[in-house]
């Protein structure tokens, strides 16, 4: 029997019953008929005989987890939505969820601002499917990827998802952000996601090979092409065939190559240096980028059609300063994987090492973290890293006394005193923080004395 425009249900799938109880409250709405259960196999049995708009269903689940019921509830609904909640979900269970079909993946802790937003989403999704008559039939296939990007920050789990969706295409993709912040990780990802994760995955530096032989390097050469060419020798293009090739710093590209570069994305055709002869490769493009590229199209110094190209998806990812919540994940990822790979005791970072972590800006990002806390360990007197273990610095070229100057030209950029007082507040708390809340080690950097320097503060 059709249901009525108005007569929306969703299934809520959980073993604790608190939270079933409170979900039910959180999202109670008119014309909503909320159904609850708490095991999985339960939870088929509602979807075969009830027509359910919405799964949210918690990812640890009896008899079986919440990527098996997802699985289910496509097969047995394909028109069903299904959110996935989890308290820290890892790299391979949001791209699987993704490429499963969930229409999103939420961490518990913050459902309670999150959770009714997604719902109404996926209700108006169900909503203009009816009204459309369409709705997806195709299960994504399932992958065994083996990459893993630490994080639970919501901005990485967007990436998660995006990786997800596009792993399963053909679609060249660009990943972009500053240099440090995994962007082969994520390129990596795409291959193992992807129905190509039996073939090859292949990088290249674009901006670390000399102009004259990066050509070579990509499209391979005959044998006499040039001084030093012996021997006939295929090219990254050939051995990626069937698998994926990765250019990384594609922004250092340069012209003459890029030409080249684009016919092989129009068509897949190529020729090696020092031959007219044709060839064909099939291997799909990863690129990645610290550069912005519409400013170097701009500027003339990338072909805006190959941009176009290049950035059929693109996957940007977040520097470490924008997501500290991942911080202490990652330093205690890169604590064991040191300690273990050397052979060292067990090594844990106090709080307040933590802290200090979590204040950096890390300019250099996730890489600049890994070298600190491999310093640090190096340097380790205990089993316990204190805050005088890490040893932070300004980035490169950016003594205090610079920083300074550039904060003080935005205080005065600011239009009220208490905005320029908020700000002198926000810059003196940091640099405290960087000193060990030593304020005439912090005075001393700015070149004042320590009472002035309480004045900021």
């Amino acid at each position: 029997m059709a249901k009525d425009s108005t007569d929306r249900t969703i299934l809520l799938v959980d073993q604790d019953h608190d939270f079933l109880e409170w979900a039910t409250k959180h999202l109670q709405a008119k014309g909503l008929n909320i159904l609850r259960c708490d095991q999985a196999d339960k939870a088929l049995k509602v979807v075969a005989k009830t027509e359910v708009d919405v799964v949210v269903a918690d990812l640890q689940l009896q008899p079986f987890d919440g990527l098996d019921l997802l699985s289910g509830i496509r097969e047995a609904s394909p028109a069903t939505l299904f959110i996935l909640t989890t308290g820290f979900p890892s790299t391979g269970q949001v791209i699987e969820a993704t490429q499963k079909g969930a229409h999103d993946v939420l961490k518990k802790e913050s459902l309670a601002f999150e959770l009714r937003p997604v719902v109404e989403s996926a209700l108006q999704i169900a909503d203009d499917r009816r009204v459309a008559g369409a709705a997806e039939e195709i299960e994504p296939p399932r992958t065994e990827g083996r990459i893993k990007i630490i994080g639970v920050s919501r901005s990485l789990q967007e990436v998660f998802k995006v990786v997800g969706r596009v792993a399963r295409s053909d679609a060249p993709v660009l990943v972009s952000g500053e240099s440090g912040t995994g962007k082969e990780l994520v390129a990596k990802a795409v291959h193992e996601y992807s129905p190509r994760r039996q073939q090859d995955f292949l990088a290249i530096n674009c901006g670390a090979i000399p102009e004259n032989l990066l050509e070579s390097e990509l499209f391979g050469h005959e044998k006499g092409a040039f001084t030093g060419a012996i021997a006939r020798r295929p090219g990254r293009f050939e051995q990626a065939d069937g698998g994926t090739l990765f250019l990384d710093e594609i922004g250092e590209m340069p012209l003459s190559v890029q030409v080249k570069l684009l016919r092989v994305l129009q068509d897949g055709t190529f020729s090696r240096v020092g031959s007219n002869e044709t060839q064909t490769a099939d291997a799909r493009i990863v690129a990645a980028t610290n550069r912005n590229l519409a400013e170097e199209v701009a500027k003339g110094n990338f072909r805006e059609d190959l941009y176009y190209r290049l950035n059929v998806v693109e996957v940007r990812l977040p520097p470490l300063r924008e997501r500290p919540e991942d911080i202490p994940l990652l330093a205690e990822f890169f604590l064991q994987r040191i300690t273990r790979k050397n052979g060292m005791a067990r090594i844990r970072l106090s709080a307040e090492a933590i802290g200090i972590l979590q204040h950096h800006d890390w300019p250099g990002n996730v890489r600049e973290l890994e070298n600190t806390i491999s310093r640090a360990c190096a340097l380790a007197s205990s089993t316990v890293l204190l805050p005088a273990d890490i040893n932070l610095t300004t980035a490169p070229g950016r003594p205090e006394s610079e920083i300074r100057e550039m904060v003080d030209g935005l205080i005065d950029a600011l239009p009220s005193e208490g905005a320029q007082a908020w700000l002198r507040a926000q810059f003196a708390g940091r640099l405290l923080d960087r000193h060990d809340g030593d304020l005439k080690s912090a005075a001393s950097a700015l070149g004042v004395t320590a009472a002035e320097f309480k004045k900021w503060l």
